[in-house]
């Protein structure tokens, strides 16, 4: 058997008012999903602060050991929409104009609505290529394997989603969700033999509490159907030699 191709990425959402807790971000699920269906796996999320310092490293860092980082955040129009001006200096790149997106705000706001804060926006390092605001005009930008997409979600998730059919994945990862209402406890020797057997394959256990009684869900990842098939069966076993009967999916609250 070939190993599966695999295509990474990280998501850095930047923002204070993230961190504060002031915002709840409703970005990273979205963009972990989409990935997922395109063949990209997610190593990692992070939150950090409108920071120059951090984002420089931060970028520098993820955009050398993933295939794709996306950025979430910081490219409005006020003082403290730093993440423009901070991926330019992470690729030691000038901060410019671009043409494009300048005549995309000027249209939008038209001559006696436009101003320098707006065109803040318009604003990439040299060379970028603009990602179309379908919601609010103003566009993100790639420059290099960085996406620099909005902090609101409804057009950080429009952004993403006109991107996202252009990304070159890996082999789908697959998963299958075995439960019962078994401790995990009583099932961790077997559950990490069964890992041995199977260290193709992801196997994780996630408790949960449902009429009056304790069980867990164990989803099973890789990307080859027939091997996880093949450990839910054995799975299956392992539960009703503990004395439960296994559940395929989820159990209905």
């Amino acid at each position: 058997m070939t190993d599966p191709k695999i295509v990474t990425a990280s998501v850095l959402v930047i923002g204070n008012e993230i961190l504060s807790g002031r915002t709840k971000d409703l970005n990273l699920g979205y963009i972990a999903s989409g990935l997922t269906e395109v063949g990209v796996r997610l190593l990692e999320g992070r939150f950090i602060p409108d920071v120059e310092a951090t984002i420089v490293a931060t970028v520098n860092e993820l955009r050398a050991r993933c295939d794709y980082v996306f950025t979430t955040g910081g490219i409005g129009p006020t003082h403290d929409d730093i993440t423009a001006a901070s991926i330019a200096k992470a690729f030691g790149l000038p901060l410019t104009l671009h043409p494009v997106a300048g005549k995309l705000l000027r249209d939008h706001y038209g001559p006696d609505n436009i101003t320098e804060a707006r065109m803040r926006m318009a604003h990439t390092p040299e060379g970028a290529t603009l990602i179309a605001n379908p919601v609010s005009v103003a566009p993100g930008f790639q420059i290099g394997n960085v996406f620099v997409l909005a902090g609101v979600p409804r057009i950080c998730q429009a952004m993403f989603d006109g991107i996202k059919g252009s990304l070159k994945g890996g082999d789908k990862v697959l998963s299958r969700t075995v439960a019962g209402y078994v401790g995990e406890g009583a099932i961790a020797k077997d559950l990490g033999a069964l890992q041995d057997r199977y260290p193709a394959l992801e196997i994780g256990s996630y408790p949960f509490f449902r009429q009056g009684k304790f069980g867990a869900s164990f989803v099973i990842r890789g990307t080859d159907q027939t091997m996880i098939d093949a450990s839910a069966l054995e799975l299956h076993a392992i539960i009703r030699n503990l004395g439960a009967e296994p559940i395929d999916g989820d159990p209905v609250a």
